[in-house]
């Protein structure tokens, strides 16, 4: 396996004037004499700040972020149990979160917060919700493979037909959803055969950026990745210098995947009005373009558009599986244990 920094997956421990489009809610709004919100934030620092900032200007309250991994700070917060300081986890996938509302760690979400999210993209119970969305896509060089070349199931990149010109990531959050997306839908011995494959013909990566990063280079000819890793090479580059494309399957195939960054309310939370102030504010318009405008992800408030020029959400005909069933971690890492990937 090419090195990088490993990521496990969670085991059995498991701007002013933004105020104007938030009725009633004002920099006074919030008594002073309460403390800050601490967010456990397992989502980008930058990225993260910025909406943060935006929402204290717009409303007064004051944010303390803690950040960390999403399974570290998941762990974290079970271990703390009762005394954990969090009033608000934003984890970069949804299984961590999924994980606490099992354990009945979560609050419920305001209606009104949920009822700005896309169906079939939050907790059916409102314990939790997802804030914005990413896709899998492979990511191919175009000196080396042509579109047209490309298979229309992922399920079919783990043959001998694809021998040393598949890269991926066996350790990614997003990766192990994708496993767990191919039993749902096609059975486990389907999801093992894929990950066997995968190990005999495919090329293991330590981290998406590095695959992503040896298909540009035309050191491997695709890689599945997350779609936002080409966005960020080609903002780096220059889109019109880049030497790779990403394909998105469609069709309900596994391999356009939809997965959720997702935020939840700690049942043990001090702060419970201005963490639903928090969530609120992340789901709604303000929040949304915010951090849209800063990552190639797509908004979970449908009032909002994607930047970056990403096609429409509708477009991408993702598998019938969402986050509420993807959280199956103990799942992914057997049958990846099973085809020798852990």
């Amino acid at each position: 396996m090419h090195h990088s920094t490993r990521r496990t997956v969670l085991q059995r421990g498991l701007s002013l004037g933004i105020a104007g489009a938030l009725p009633g809610w004002t920099a006074s709004a919030f008594a002073a004499d309460q403390g800050p919100i601490v967010l456990y934030n397992g989502q980008h620092k930058a990225t993260t700040q910025k909406l943060l900032d935006a929402f204290t200007a717009a409303t007064g309250i004051k944010v303390e972020s803690r950040k960390g991994s999403s399974i570290q700070l998941a762990n974290q917060i079970i271990e703390e149990g009762a005394r954990s300081p969090a009033d608000l986890f934003f984890s970069e996938e949804s299984p961590p979160v999924a994980a606490l509302a099992e354990r009945g760690l979560l609050a419920r979400l305001a209606p009104a917060t949920l009822e700005q999210v896309r169906a079939g993209y939050r907790d059916p119970d409102g314990y939790w919700s997802g804030v914005t969305a990413r896709c899998r896509v492979t990511a191919y060089n175009r000196k080396m493979v042509k579109e047209s070349e490309l298979p229309a199931s992922v399920l079919d990149m783990a043959t001998a037909a694809w021998k040393g010109r598949v890269a991926y990531v066996p350790t990614s959050g997003a990766f192990q959803q994708q496993i767990v997306a191919i039993s749902a839908l096609k059975g486990r011995d389907t999801a093992l055969a894929w990950l066997k494959g995968l190990k005999q013909y495919g090329e293991a990566y330590g981290s998406n950026k590095a695959a992503m990063t040896a298909v540009e280079r035309g050191e491997i000819a695709t890689a599945l990745i997350n779609n936002y890793y080409w966005y960020n090479l080609a903002q780096e580059k220059g889109a019109d210098k880049m030497q790779s494309a990403i394909h998105f399957s469609g069709n309900g195939d596994p391999g356009a995947l939809v997965t959720v960054s997702a935020m939840g309310i700690l049942k043990t939370a001090k702060n419970v009005e201005a963490a639903q102030k928090l969530a609120a504010f992340m789901a709604g318009v303000p929040g949304q373009e915010i951090l849209t405008r800063a990552a190639a992800e797509w908004p979970m408030n449908p009032q909002v558009q994607p930047s970056f020029g990403l096609r429409p959400f509708g477009d991408l005909h993702p598998p019938k599986v969402n986050p509420p069933s993807l959280k199956g971690a103990e799942e992914a890492l057997e049958l990846r244990r099973e085809a020798g990937l852990a």
